[in-house]
């Protein structure tokens, strides 16, 4: 595997090395040893969206394996394709660092990036994909329940980059995945079918939130509001009306379910805060194991 660009690129295989290599450099940073073998690597991190979670979890990660990461901010490189092209980029940073790790808006910039760079390419998100989110999660369902297989997720929301990385990963580790979105907002049938290719009937997409939680061991949300959508904020609040999950949705869950949100959550929309905050919320380990997730990946493709 020379780059990360979407679970569906990654045999079951890769995927499970790099769910145990979490696990174990987890516990090995956590019982204060470190692993430095990424001495003298250097990591670009191109931004084209603004980032609290993705930009802290690789800048600590790549310190913690004892290497460099270099932030390029918006104003620093400009919509890439527009300022430079994306091919000229990819190659000017292959004379200069051992790896690229790209958040943008199109998904079609990461393909480009990582076709003419002759270093490891990593998408840390784009409007298509949000592949290191995914697997950071399953990282944690498997910590709380012991395995993935047979396990149910349901995710209540708009159909975007997390729900579509969750369907392909939830198909590779043997998951069922419902998606419950409102009208207009559903994922799309092409991810539907490939998720469904990968393992037959794993990914169901449904306008009934109400349904989608029952015997679900996980509960996932995201904010209806991505980046660069702010224009359809009023309308889209109107549009995920029913589909809040909150205590009248959960009761329809078992009692035990783990609630999830890939943050920003914005509270008393696409949650309210007494869930976010619940004994059965596990939204800050799965934010934590952003961490520990790309320390394994960084250490996978640049070790």
């Amino acid at each position: 595997m020379k780059s990360f660009l979407s679970i569906t690129d990654c045999t079951v295989e890769e995927l499970n090395e790099l769910l145990a290599l979490s696990a174990e450099l987890k516990k090995l940073y956590k019982s204060g040893k470190r692993d430095l073998c990424l001495t003298g690597k250097i990591l670009a991190m191109l931004f084209e969206k603004t980032s609290l979670r993705t930009r802290i979890s690789f800048q600590v990660a790549m310190d913690n394996l004892g290497g460099t990461a270099i932030y390029l901010k918006p104003e620093d490189i400009g919509i890439i394709g527009q300022r430079e092209p994306a091919k000229d980029m990819a190659r000017v940073f292959s004379r200069y660092i051992d790896g690229i790790m790209a958040r943008t808006f199109s998904h079609q910039t990461i393909v480009e990036l990582n076709k003419w760079a002759n270093v490891p390419v990593i998408n840390a998100l784009s409007d298509w994909s949000h592949p290191c989110q995914a697997m950071a999660d399953l990282l944690t369902v498997q910590e709380h329940y012991g395995r993935l297989e047979g396990l149910k997720l349901a995710y209540i929301g708009d159909g975007n980059n997390v729900a579509r990385s969750l369907a392909f990963a939830c198909a590779k580790f043997k998951m069922q995945f419902v998606c419950a979105s409102p009208k207009k907002y559903e994922l799309d049938s092409d991810s539907l079918n490939t998720a469904n290719t990968i393992l037959a009937n794993s990914a169901i997409q449904t306008n009934d939130p109400v349904q989608a939680v029952k015997d679900a061991q996980v509960v996932y949300t995201d904010t209806w509001v991505s980046m660069g959508q702010e224009a359809e904020k009023e309308q889209r609040v109107k549009d995920f009306q029913g589909f809040v999950v909150d205590e009248s949705l959960l009761k329809n869950a078992p009692k035990d379910a783990k609630i999830m949100h890939c943050l920003p959550a914005y509270r008393g929309y696409e949650i309210t805060d007494a869930v976010m905050e619940s004994e059965n919320s596990i939204v800050f380990d799965q934010a934590e194991n952003r961490l520990h997730f790309q320390r394994a990946l960084l250490k996978y493709l640049m070790g």
